[in-house]
């Protein structure tokens, strides 16, 4: 099979950072430590780390710079007011909130305008907004489009399904609905995009039913360019452009920026409600700070304000797609499914398919992650039954994961091709196993969000009833 051209990267190297490859014996030994978590294992015991591209980005030139010019005045800061500029021309929102990141955004808005008891609509939530919503007495209800788990490659299987949209405000009324909102790309169904045509449909209802229609666009020039790619109409507009008809979509946002802000701490509320922002702002003095730095130095908002352009660089987006494409070309060359089209920032492995004889409830996705570990000091994530499955603390109905994968979250500007190739050697090494790989029990658990804390031990798929 011929190999995949390996995109070159649109930058060059001018600082380094030394990762070492621990001996398999210290890798086994580190892993049942751990208690089979990959989130309990020192960054310092990891080769290659893919757990996650939130935070973990390389900064340009320009954005160390920009990190010197940090105010570290407490109120109205120069840095905070170069951050709002570029937010607002950027996000098409009159009031800008900082916070520490994202989860800590989640938590100001849900604690503000969601009631327990309302429901909190998606295309799919992800874990941390989930988890938010259910902390609030919220119930999360997600509603991807019928093609999300589709086994061929659509492009914009991020969708929201909107006859689901609507059948579900007619049923339940809007007085049961919180908000709207719209995961720009779509992380839990393998970090698929979202169409404009859909956003745009998504909002009318919203309007129509008065609604709020929020984005969760920690992924937004992602997204952008792949509706410059994919979406007829589309093909010449600049990243920016698309961008600012998609927020005119929308009536605010919830941005974790550690992802397309290309910075490693930082996020955002963005709206043009006035009245929800004095109460969002009244609360956030309480628990992040004053209003304009929201938890955040002035250093990093100079970082930020710097990042979020960057972000649109069409060549800088070509190389962070293509790269994610070819290192998807790569898993599949090593024997694993995955998730196609392949997304922006993540490859996703069918771990279900590829571990058919784990039990779902026996967490194939975390059996493939702890292989890569033990195999090649490489840290993955499990985003199936361990992350989504349970039971939901507030209705007590049993959860259970769409699919179970395996994501492999690719750092911004930090690894290069080369890194790829090595993790398909691992690839390779764990297809030829497979059959070898056993499922994992819970020993212990968190109510909210447990696959960050929580801990396993092997077992033995013969004959044993686990329950998840």
């Amino acid at each position: 099979m011929t190999k995949p051209r390996q995109p070159a990267e649109p930058f060059r190297i001018k600082s380094v950072e030394p990762i070492q490859l621990l001996d398999r014996a210290t890798r086994e030994k580190k892993i049942v430590e751990a208690h089979y978590n990959i989130f309990r294992i020192d960054a310092a015991d990891i080769y290659i780390d893919l757990l996650t591209d939130s935070g973990t980005s390389a900064m340009s030139n320009r954005q160390w710079a920009a990190l010197m010019m940090g105010d570290e005045s407490y109120a109205g800061a120069k840095s905070f007011r170069n951050f709002e500029k570029v937010v607002r021309d950027i996000f098409r929102k009159e009031y800008v909130i900082p916070c520490h990141q994202g989860r800590s955004g989640e938590n100001l808005i849900f604690s503000t305008i969601l009631k327990p008891g309302q429901y909190v609509l998606n295309n799919t939530h992800f874990d941390t907004t989930r988890g938010n919503t259910q902390h609030k007495g919220g119930i999360a209800v997600d509603l991807p489009c019928a093609e999300s788990d589709a086994p061929v490659p659509l492009p914009f299987k991020g969708d929201m399904d909107t006859e689901k949209l609507e059948h579900f405000i007619d049923e339940h009324g809007t007085d049961e609905i919180a908000m709207v909102i719209m995961t720009i790309t779509n992380n839990s169904v393998g970090g698929q995009p979202v169409s404009m045509k859909n956003i745009k449909a998504v909002s009318s209802i919203c309007k129509k039913h008065g609604l709020p229609f929020f984005f969760d666009c920690a992924r937004f020039a992602e997204n952008c360019y792949f509706i410059r790619r994919d979406e007829p109409g589309y093909e010449n507009k600049s990243i920016r452009k698309i961008a600012a008809e998609m927020f005119d979509a929308c009536d605010g946002v919830m941005m974790s920026a550690k992802k397309d802000g290309l910075a490693n701490i930082g996020g955002f509320i963005a709206l043009n409600d006035g009245e929800l922002y004095q109460k969002l702002t009244d609360l956030m003095i309480l628990i992040e700070g004053f209003p304009t730095y929201g938890g955040l130095a002035g250093r990093d908002l100079e970082v930020l304000a710097v990042g979020l352009q960057e972000v649109m660089d069409l060549e800088y987006l070509k190389n962070r797609v293509g790269q994610i494409k070819y290192f998807g070309e790569v898993l599949k060359q090593a024997g694993m499914p995955i998730v196609e089209p392949t997304g922006g920032h993540a490859v996703f492995v069918d771990a279900g398919q590829f571990l058919s004889h784990i039990p779902t409830k026996q967490f194939p996705g975390q059996s493939l992650a702890v292989a890569f570990y033990v195999e090649g000091g490489i840290r993955a994530v499990e985003i199936g039954s361990l992350m989504f499955g349970g039971t939901d603390p507030v209705t007590g109905e049993k959860l259970s994961a769409p699919r179970e994968l395996v994501r492999l979250a690719v750092p911004r500007r930090v690894y290069t091709n080369s890194h790829l190739d090595y993790i398909g050697d691992v690839a390779k090494i764990i297809t030829g196993r497979r059959e070898a790989l056993k499922g994992y029990k819970i020993t212990y658990q968190s109510r909210f969000l447990r696959h960050f804390t929580c801990k396993l031990e092997s077992i033995s798929t013969r004959n044993v009833e686990v329950g998840s």
